[in-house]
């Protein structure tokens, strides 16, 4: 099952061997357009630079309004984003619902879409409240429960696709098996495979928010991408330690995810979020200290945040939750702003301060 190593570069251009270890901050290029294709891995799939990522217009924390999601991706459209990941999990098929009605009307072959497996949505009809408890803003009608099996994995993309309303996915990641890794590299794995030989799906992979796991699917396996959350960050570079050297050398692309952090860098601030809790002091002042630096430069801690992950190899584009038109906007102007190169050098010498790693 596993791919052999070197081969070209994530982008195609086709580069000879790999470091092992790259340099821990390195400047994205200039202005990164969203519209650019990167392709993923050895597939046929590909990712914008910038990427949609689709759980706030399933209720993430708070209720949007089938207007404002519409608007939300119509904004993003029209600047470029033509990338775009959902879950099941996202709002109980909400998030995929609304996406595909989008998505209906545009030539399929002008975007792609990426959609999660591992959580099939089982119909709960005698319960009652709301799924706030799982983080989404929705009737809580259904209950997740967790399958990595072969027959759960084929069930559930099955599933996606109607409530996407489309024939195909381009790519399939299964969605944080971090209780399941055995199961998931024995059992779901195998599924994914077959399904990307069948031509269902372009792509495969993983998308977590750890690096040892997936490290495992990038050695281990055939896997083309892996979707990465929060751990190659300005705050957290962990993904450097084996992840990113490995899918440079095995020409595994990566999407980044979690590049605020769930929100401290995003706009730090005392009562931000770091990881989905509280922001630690020591923390939140790094990301005050991070600010500061980029506003010497003229440059706002979320487009270098968001920038920042571009300028390792291995990474093919960036994902961004966008939940409203404002938010598009501004993801598009953040990563097309140009930052300077004497900003990416004062970030490196904050990160190489000694204790700079520590929470």
């Amino acid at each position: 099952m596993g791919r052999a190593a070197g081969g070209p570069a994530p982008d195609g251009r086709g580069a000879g061997p790999a470091p092992l270890t790259p340099a821990p901050l390195t400047p994205a290029p200039l202005t990164p357009a969203p519209l650019t294709r990167v392709p993923l891995g050895r597939s046929t799939a590909w990712t914008t630079r910038l990427a949609f990522g689709a759980a706030g217009i399933g209720n993430l924390y708070s209720t949007v309004t089938d207007e404002d999601a519409d608007k939300t991706l119509a904004t993003a459209w029209n600047r470029g984003i033509r990338s775009f990941d959902t879950a099941p999990h996202y709002g109980l098929g909400l998030s995929e619902r609304r996406l595909g009605t989008f998505l209906r009307d545009r030539p399929r072959d002008t975007y792609t879409v990426s959609t999660k497996v591992g959580r099939l949505l089982v119909p709960d009809p005698g319960a009652t409240g709301d799924d706030l408890a799982h983080g989404f803003a929705v009737p809580a009608a259904y209950r997740r429960v967790w399958d990595f099996g072969a027959d759960g994995i084929r069930r559930g993309l099955e599933e996606s696709l109607e409530r996407l309303g489309l024939d195909r996915v381009d790519i399939v990641y299964l969605h944080d098996p971090d209780d399941h890794a055995d199961q998931a590299l024995r059992e779901a794995y195998p599924a994914l495979e077959r399904l990307r030989a069948e031509g269902v799906v372009r792509a495969v992979g993983v998308g977590m928010n750890q690096t040892a796991i997936p490290t495992r699917f990038v050695t281990e396996t055939d896997i083309d991408v892996v979707l990465l959350a929060g751990r190659y960050t300005l705050l957290d570079r962990s993904g450097l330690a084996e992840l990113l050297p490995a899918a440079r050398r095995r020409g595994v692309s990566v999407v980044a995810g979690g590049v605020f952090n769930s929100g401290l860098l995003a706009d730090p601030r005392p009562g931000a979020t770091y990881d989905y809790a509280a922001a630690p002091p020591r923390t939140l002042a790094r990301a005050l200290r991070l600010r500061e630096i980029c506003a010497r430069h003229g440059v706002p801690l979320r487009a270098a945040a968001a920038r920042f992950p571009l300028g390792h190899p291995a990474v093919a584009g960036v994902l961004l939750g966008l939940r409203s038109a404002a938010e598009a906007e501004d993801a598009a102007d953040m990563l097309a702003l140009e930052i300077p190169e004497a900003l990416w050098a004062e970030l490196r010498r904050a990160h190489d301060t000694p204790g700079a790693n520590n929470p």
